[in-house]
This record gives C-alpha cells, sequence and structure tokens, in this order.
C-alpha cells in the first residue's frame, strides 16, 4: 500500500479546510441527498462525502460504509485530491497504489473508486465526492459529468454552511451586545445593583404577581444616616465607597430572592417577596448590626461607621406601585423623625 503523498501548500490546505467549520459536525439532509443522487446516478452501494483532515478522513455523508472516518493511510481519497478533475480507479487490485489497502484486500472489499474534488476557488482540494463499488468497473461519460457537478453542489453547500455560520456567529454578538446594554440600562454603574427604573419595573410585576396568587411581600426603603458630612470630612472618594461597601452589605444580609436596587443618592430599595413585616424587620435588624460592626476607611483616625434609617411596609396585590412607593416613603420619613438608625413599619 502506497501512503498519499503530502499536498503542496498542506498548511493552508488544512487551514482553509477548518475555517469552513465542517469537521465533526453532524449528519444533515442536504448532504446526505447528494450522496443518495450520486449513488443512484452512477449505480453503485457506496456514495462518500468526505474532507481530508491532518491525520483522518472524514465523512460528512456516507451511503453504504457504515463509518463516519477512517486513517488517512488507507484513504484513497488522499491521493484523488492531488489531480484535478474526476480520479477513477476501475480495479483497485490492479493498481499498486490500493492493492494492498486494507479496505480493498480485505473487508469492506473496495474495488472500484471514482471522486470528484471538492475545491475551493481559490483552487484548495478539501476533499471529494466519491462513489465505490465492490466489483471492478467504470463510469459512463455522462456519470462522470454529474457527479462532478453534485461536486459543485458539495461546494456551493458548503459555502453556505461557512455563510450561515459566520451569520450566527454575528447573531449570537448582537444578542450578547444587546443583553450587555440591557444589562447596563438596568444597572447602577456605581454599586452594580439594580438602578430606580429596573427596580420599578420588578415592583410592578411583584403587584401583579400577588393580584394573580395572593399573599403580600414587603418593600424595604433604607436612607444612609448623615451620608453629607461623609463627602464633605472625608471627600466624595470615600462617599462613593461607602455606598459600594452598604450595597454589598445588603447582598450579604438579605436573600438571593430579595431584589434590592440603589433608588437615587443614599437611598436603596429591597423588595422581599412572599415576606411578612416581622420578618422584614428580621433582615432590617441584621442590615443594621451589619453596619455597626463595618467600619469605612483607612487608619483608626480617617474611619467611620454607617447608620441607616429603614422604612418597610408590607402590600398585596391590590395598590399600585405608587401608592406602594409613597407610603414606604412615609414610613422612612417616620423613621428619620425617630432618630438615625431607626427601622419603623407602615
Amino acid at each position: 500500500m502506497s501512503r498519499p503523498p503530502t499536498p503542496e501548500n498542506e498548511f493552508a490546505r488544512l487551514a482553509v479546510l477548518h475555517r469552513f467549520g465542517i469537521l465533526d459536525t453532524p449528519r444533515e439532509a442536504a448532504f446526505d441527498a447528494l450522496t443518495r443522487i450520486a449513488a443512484h446516478i452512477c449505480e453503485v452501494p457506496i456514495a462518500v462525502i468526505n474532507f481530508i483532515d491532518r491525520d483522518r478522513q472524514w465523512f460528512k455523508s456516507e451511503i453504504g460504509l457504515g463509518t463516519r472516518e477512517t486513517p488517512l493511510d488507507v484513504s484513497i481519497c488522499a491521493h484523488a485530491i492531488l489531480q484535478p478533475g474526476l480520479f477513477v480507479v476501475p480495479d483497485t487490485l490492479e493498481d499498486p497504489r490500493f492493492a494492498n489497502n486494507p479496505l480493498v484486500a480485505g473487508e469492506p472489499g473496495l474495488r472500484f473508486y471514482a471522486g470528484a474534488l471538492l475545491e475551493t476557488d481559490d483552487g484548495y482540494p478539501l476533499g471529494t465526492l466519491c462513489v465505490l463499488d465492490h466489483e471492478p468497473r467504470t463510469l459512463t461519460p455522462e456519470q462522470g459529468e454529474i457527479l462532478e457537478a453534485l461536486a459543485a453542489q458539495v461546494m456551493l453547500l458548503l459555502s453556505l454552511y461557512e455563510h450561515n455560520a459566520k451569520q450566527a456567529e454575528m447573531l449570537a454578538e448582537l444578542d450578547r451586545a444587546r443583553h450587555e446594554m440591557a444589562l447596563l440600562a438596568a444597572t447602577d454603574s456605581l454599586t452594580g445593583l439594580a438602578n430606580r427604573r429596573a427596580f420599578t419595573e420588578r415592583l410592578d410585576q411583584e403587584i401583579a404577581r400577588l393580584a394573580r396568587s395572593g399573599g403580600a411581600s414587603c418593600l424595604l426603603m433604607a436612607d444612609l444616616d448623615d451620608f453629607k458630612p461623609i463627602n464633605d470630612h472625608h471627600g466624595h472618594q470615600a462617599g462613593d465607597h461607602a455606598l459600594t461597601v452598604f450595597a454589598s452589605l445588603c447582598t450579604g444580609v438579605f436573600r438571593e430572592s430579595d431584589y434590592i436596587a440603589r433608588w437615587g443618592g443614599d437611598e436603596f430599595m429591597v423588595l422581599l417577596p412572599d415576606t411578612d413585616k416581622q420578618a422584614a424587620m428580621t433582615g432590617a435588624e441584621r442590615l443594621h448590626t451589619a453596619l455597626a460592626s463595618t467600619p469605612i476607611g483607612g487608619d483608626a483616625q480617617d474611619s467611620f461607621s454607617l447608620g441607616a434609617s429603614i422604612g418597610i411596609v408590607e402590600f398585596d396585590g391590590s395598590p399600585d406601585a405608587d401608592t406602594v412607593l409613597q407610603a414606604v416613603d412615609e414610613t422612612l420619613y417616620a423613621a428619620k423623625n425617630d432618630g438615625p438608625g431607626r427601622t419603623a413599619v407602615g
């Protein structure tokens, strides 16, 4: 058996083949239809669309062979891609290149081969559309012409496959960009929490859910105490750091199912689904405790602590979002009137 020579520009040829992204893809009806037509027109039991990879030949479609790839050492097609046009071997046992090939001398006993080149417009041979038989034979001129025409259709399909893959990649990239834009539009840039618009939409959804299923949820509004002096005495950078620390504490204190947002300035909202007032108050106390034990700043001289006033209201599916927001704002105002670090329940 003669090992097939390496094609010229093999590195570039393989790069082109891999660029199409066809290797190791599932069988597809469009390619299978062409192999069936080739087998029917050429009156043979075996037809294959194959691509010659670095060390194997891989079959995008096959009829009558029962495998998806074979080693390159036994590939007749690896010889076929070394010359243009149609490659025909009437009797493989009489060809010294293939007489000792295990696929010829043993099972499945391939005695006839005809392969039409699968070649790119810029001259890179990728594989063949080939037909095979267990008996020596040849093709009529008309069969040979049709086989080459079918090979051209395979290349058109392959180009379409590449185009569709690129289009799918572009659409996926567009979806990612849209998702990122939507995320940015719904996120507070400083704290990474939801912003006011996103929170209002989520509150509307919660009220609608409660209207359908019943039950009640709670809304918690927190306002940092004496935040302006932090900016005045420590600088706006320290103030921004205090806001991010507060956001992080909220994320750690409340449940994953709770929805936390920066409402604006030093005000924050927490939506607590399926939560009563008592459970919401417990969450507020955990937040007060976390704030008291978390100093902000660098050394002892510059460090300071945060405190917050908190208002809580319970609501069901009957009021609209504006009514709930007004109620929690009034409750927060009542908490601040009682002094710093207080929680009021409406």
